[in-house]
């Protein structure tokens, strides 16, 4: 079978690390990764702990097909308390990290407690080690990556790890793995850092077995055929996920300057077209496509920033090519503060790489201060000079990398959009769910979008569910709440395989569950996958409400509830949110408070 079988449990108070078998009726049940990396969480940790304290536990998670010949297996998960929602959080990432994880023969490494000093864990199969980092303390992810392969002397390690902003709290400190990729939402980096731990290294010869391999090779072949015949994946492949930009540009869900619009007159200067296409002095930003461990589709973007421009003219450490824009980051440095220079956002996003932060929290949280300042409550005094007006890029490019390294207005950028609104008095301007910020879609344009991120798990997330086909067929609330909760089941499920959710609109649930069948043994039929999606989502749920979240936390901004769509084809729409979410709690089986009642955990097997 395709789980390893074993479980890496590291105590980093006791300075121990021992390995453990994995509890494969718990795998019968939430599979891997995602789902089984929540099971795990419940049972070892006090949901009501504090997220940067030592009782907070910190779970890497693979999945079943993670490694193995399948297409996009390179996925792996962060998982623990949260400390930008206080809630659970699922951060998912790819690159070759978790791949290599997977070789050196664990399924999960769960991290507790806290070290006396910075450390990092050294993983080479069986050999585990817990080293000294304090030369590391201090340094960029890009410098960490390189000095741990250079110390052990090996390029082939793999590096998972945080930048300054995880070590200082920054609320929205990501997991960086394979240098421009991330484990990026929900402060899953802070977390580390709360723990003093600097990096996770690992190199693994194991290699993963499947039950069938005959079968699986059929499958497999199969599979891959059917995405490389799939037009989304040849968009993909070509445009990236950018290609987006245009989408909710046409659409009227561009969130532009902190959601007060949602259209952008400059999308045309930083869409997928505009990164293929060279300026005045014949420069191009993107320079080629690049793909995660095993995957087909390939999907990423790697770029690099024009020598002449103002970010980088006299820096030449940023001469080099890296990750290069995807929607997200794009919309979070574009139009919802307002810029419309590609290589500022380039630069920005470079920035959100080196020092290891989530760049849709920043670029929100930037938003809302930028909002701030044309109010008049915040002034240049308060902003280190730099005037944060919608559509500076200087100030874009100045404040990302004051916020990376904890310095000046970046300490105040660092506490993330809802803390910050709150501290200046004005909390409506805050636009997320739970803490997090949204992500570039605005929910009165697309309905559904706003059902799920009022109701997702880990704070607003564009990527919990799937609702874009019943958003662009109607966009009222109309009968939107079963489609939604469906949608989040699948999801949950396919974050628990292993493999990447843009498989999603290519593959059936069934296609899954023939890989899992030959790769794991049993039978996978189409209830049991979507059971094991929804088995996940309630424990997530469960967690959530002992954490202390209620329903109250199932809600939206004012100003997507109450102020109308400007323009587009939404406008004049405000989200319906009233009307769908007691439709929603019913098509879950919670009861009208959004708990879930006790015939649904029962059903599920989490009475």
């Amino acid at each position: 079978m395709s789980w390893q079988g074993k479980v890496l449990r590291v105590n980093l108070s006791a300075g121990t690390a021992e390995p453990e078998p994995l509890n494969l009726d718990w795998a019968g049940e939430f599979l891997g990764e995602r789902g089984l990396a929540t099971k795990y969480l419940w049972e070892n940790m006090d949901p009501k702990a504090d997220p940067m304290g030592p009782d907070n536990v910190l779970i890497f998670a693979t999945g079943p097909l993670t490694g193995t010949m399948a297409s996009t297996s390179g996925r792996y998960a962060v998982v623990t308390k949260g400390p930008l929602t206080g809630a659970i959080a699922c951060s998912n990432s790819g690159g070759k990290f978790g791949a290599e994880l997977k070789f050196a023969g664990y399924d999960l490494l769960i991290v507790e407690g806290r070290a006396a000093s910075p450390v990092y864990l050294h993983i080479q199969d069986g050999d585990v080690r817990i080293l000294p980092a304090e030369e590391l303390w201090g340094q960029t992810v890009w410098y960490t990556e390189d000095w741990i392969k250079q110390r052990h002397q090996d390029p082939l390690t793999k590096v998972a790890g945080i930048g300054i902003a995880g070590e200082r709290g920054v609320y929205y400190a990501c997991v960086v793995n394979d240098l421009h990729r991330a484990a990026g939402r929900s402060g899953v980096g802070a977390v580390m850092g709360s723990k003093n731990l600097k990096a996770v290294a690992v190199r693994g010869s194991v290699g993963v077995t499947v039950k069938q391999p005959k079968k699986f090779l059929e499958v497999v072949r199969d599979t891959h055929k059917m995405l490389a015949e799939s037009n989304g994946r040849k968009g993909l492949t070509k445009y990236g996920t950018n290609a987006m930009m245009d989408n909710m540009q046409n659409f009227g869900g561009l969130p532009t300057r902190n959601f007060r619009e949602v259209q952008f007159e400059g999308y045309d200067k930083i869409d997928a077209k505009a990164m293929m296409k060279p300026n005045a002095r014949g420069h191009t930003n993107l320079l080629t496509n690049k793909a995660c461990f095993g995957c087909t589709i390939a999907c990423g973007r790697i770029a690099h920033i024009d020598q002449e421009h103002f970010t980088i003219v006299n820096r030449k450490e940023y001469w080099h090519a890296s990750g290069g824009l995807e929607y997200e980051t794009a919309y979070a440095f574009g139009p919802v503060v307002g810029v419309s220079d590609i290589d500022a956002l380039t630069f920005a996003g470079f920035l959100m790489n080196e020092h290891g932060m989530d760049p849709i929290s920043f670029g929100v949280t930037l938003a809302a201060a930028m909002e701030l300042f044309e109010d008049g409550v915040l002034t240049t005094e308060d902003t280190d000079g730099i005037p944060l007006t919608f559509g500076n890029a200087e100030a874009l490019t100045v404040m990302a990398e004051k916020t990376g390294r904890q310095e000046g207005f970046g300490r105040i950028l660092g506490l993330g959009s809802k803390r910050m609104c709150e501290k200046f008095g004005r909390p409506e301007l805050f636009m997320g769910v739970k803490g997090q910020e949204f992500a570039g879609y605005d929910s009165r344009a697309l309905q559904g979008m706003g059902l799920g991120y009022a109701t997702s798990n880990r704070g607003a997330c564009h990527l919990k569910h799937d609702m874009f086909t019943e958003d662009m067929e109607d966009q009222s609330g109309n009968g939107k709440a079963e489609p939604c909760k469906k949608s989040q089941d699948r999801v949950a499920f396919v974050d628990s395989t292993g493999l990447c959710l843009f498989t999603d609109g290519t593959w059936a649930t069934e296609d899954y569950g023939r890989q899992l069948e030959a790769a794991c043994g049993g039978d996978w039929p189409l209830e049991r996958l979507l059971a094991i999606g929804e088995r996940t989502w309630n424990l997530e749920r469960s967690f959530n409400l002992k954490a202390g979240l209620t329903k109250a936390d199932d809600t939206l901004p004012p100003r997507l509830l109450n102020d109308p769509a400007p323009s587009g084809t939404a406008k004049g729409k405000v989200c319906e949110l009233d009307k769908m979410l007691p439709e929603y709690y019913a098509a879950r089986g919670w009861n009208a408070d959004g708990v879930p009642t006790p015939e649904t955990l029962a059903r599920l097997g989490l009475g």
